[in-house]
């Protein structure tokens, strides 16, 4: 019995100390806060109809057309991320579906580079078939995707 009363009292001598230990390891830190900033690169497309771009545009009205006639449309794309991109163009959604068939648009920027917050003048240019038949109006999405470098 008195050895079982030594042995714990040598153990609870010994957990006090390493408790001392432990706290006075606990006094002896240090520590440093420094901040930190980044900036996020972003990719942002916008066409405008005017070259100061401030006027949006939401679509192109391209009038009456005839068989064989190709009309061109001014617009300006302005780099609105903060990384420089690569810009491409493709059309789709034709209503009727078969009026992809007779028009074709084209532009002049397929893989141009744009920097960021730079803008610059791009035309359109839509080109009716002499052949087209049974198409009197039609509909037509034109995107322009910019890819990052």
């Amino acid at each position: 019995m008195a050895m079982q009363k030594a042995v714990l009292g040598t153990a609870v001598a010994i957990i006090g100390l390493a408790a001392t230990v432990l706290s006075v390891l606990a006094v002896l830190t240090a520590t440093q806060t420094f901040s930190n900033a980044a900036t996020i690169k972003t990719v942002g497309v916008g066409v405008y109809s005017d070259s100061a771009c401030t006027q949006k545009v939401t679509s192109i009205n391209w009038q009456t057309l005839a068989p064989g006639e190709t009309k061109p449309q001014t617009v300006y794309v302005k780099n609105e991320g903060s990384t420089r991109i690569s810009l491409s163009m493709s059309v789709g959604n034709w209503t009727p579906s078969g009026a992809a068939n007779y028009i074709n648009v084209t532009w002049n920027r397929q893989g141009s580079s744009l920097n960021a917050g730079a803008s610059f003048s791009a035309v359109f240019t839509l080109s009716v078939s002499q052949t087209i038949s049974g198409i009197t109006s039609f509909t037509f999405d034109i995107t322009i995707v910019g890819t990052e470098f």
